[in-house]
């Protein structure tokens, strides 16, 4: 080999490792700020309208989220309760005029207890108790991490164990990463509840960090690995393991699973996998017109008729 070839190739191979670790530290920082909010700001910038040298630096860093904070609160009496989860976790408990057992309202990621007020109402107003809780994270529960629904089982569970000991009948709800948080609950030990409403879960910690990068533009591979792969570490555990259509096969209860044909953050493959591995009594309902948003906004009627009708199967 000649003398110039060798110089070639080993600086082809700096360049490899250099990019290696570029990548590497970028993907360290994204899922920093992906999965740890700033109680520091109070509102999240848009990108798009930044000066260029912040739109560069967003680029390398990531994004700063501000704490989700809940920006109202229900305009029905309610109790404010605490439980102890791998966070303090606080919920808002609400009293319907008939006792047909209580929903369990589980947010998204972003979001807190105030986002779901009003699917509350609907249950309220059909005699539902009702009990939201802010995630670990969000709202006044503790802390300022997120796990995208893996730890939050844990805030599900510590729901359903203080439902438990009144005796009265338990649905769980929950809306995208609260979705996820819901199945990864059930399907590791068998919860005292009905029946659970589903919306728009997610297949995979992998998938949905894949769709992210492929709705902005940019390559998925190799960057939503890392992403994943450094999540799971700063916050200590498996994210590759963060699988809700692995979590199906393990729940036997009862699913109402619902989505938007067009939601550009889910896809439908991912539902169709979770649908098809649910191990109990399953209905899919499908919202044409809808995105990654909530059904009750959009299709108010067809939403309040088959959450309920789907609810008086199992009283």
């Amino acid at each position: 080999m000649s003398i110039n070839r060798k110089k070639l190739l080993q600086k082809a191979g700096w360049t490899v490792a250099l990019l290696f670790v570029l990548l590497n530290v970028m993907a360290f920082l994204h899922a920093r700020r992906f999965t740890h909010f700033n109680p520091g700001i109070s509102v999240r910038k848009d990108p798009s309208k930044a000066p260029f040298p912040e739109k560069v630096r967003i680029l390398f860093t990531g994004l700063d989220l501000p704490r989700p904070v809940n920006r109202r609160c229900p305009d029905r009496p309610y109790t404010t309760v605490v439980l102890q989860s791998n966070v303090p976790v606080s919920c808002w408990e609400m009293q319907a005029a008939g006792n047909k057992g209580t929903v369990v309202l589980c947010h998204g990621y972003g979001g807190e207890r105030s986002s779901m007020l009003d699917r509350a109402y609907v249950f309220l107003d059909a005699g539902y108790n009702v009990l939201l809780p802010d995630f670990m994270g969000s709202g006044a529960s503790g802390g300022n991490t997120c796990t995208i629904g893996f730890k939050e089982a844990e805030n599900v569970k510590a729901c359903v164990t203080y439902l438990a000991g009144k005796g009265e009948p338990v649905y769980l709800m929950g809306v995208s990463m609260g979705a996820a948080a819901i199945m990864r609950a059930a399907s590791r030990e068998a919860l005292p509840v009905k029946a659970l409403i589903l919306e728009c879960p997610f297949g995979s910690m992998r998938q949905t960090v894949k769709n992210r990068f492929e709705m902005v533009g940019l390559p998925s591979v190799p960057l939503a690995d890392l992403l994943v792969f450094w999540g799971g570490v700063q916050n200590g555990f498996n994210a590759f393991s963060h699988d809700p259509e692995a979590y199906a096969s393990g729940i036997r209860l009862p699913v109402l699973l619902q989505y938007g044909a067009k939601d550009d953050r889910v896809k439908r493959f991912e539902t169709d996998r979770i649908y098809n591995r649910l191990a109990g009594p399953r209905s899919l309902v499908i919202y044409p017109q809808a995105g990654h948003e909530s059904y009750l906004d959009r299709y108010r009627q067809a939403w309040t008729r088959n959450v309920l009708s789907f609810l008086a199967k199992y009283p």
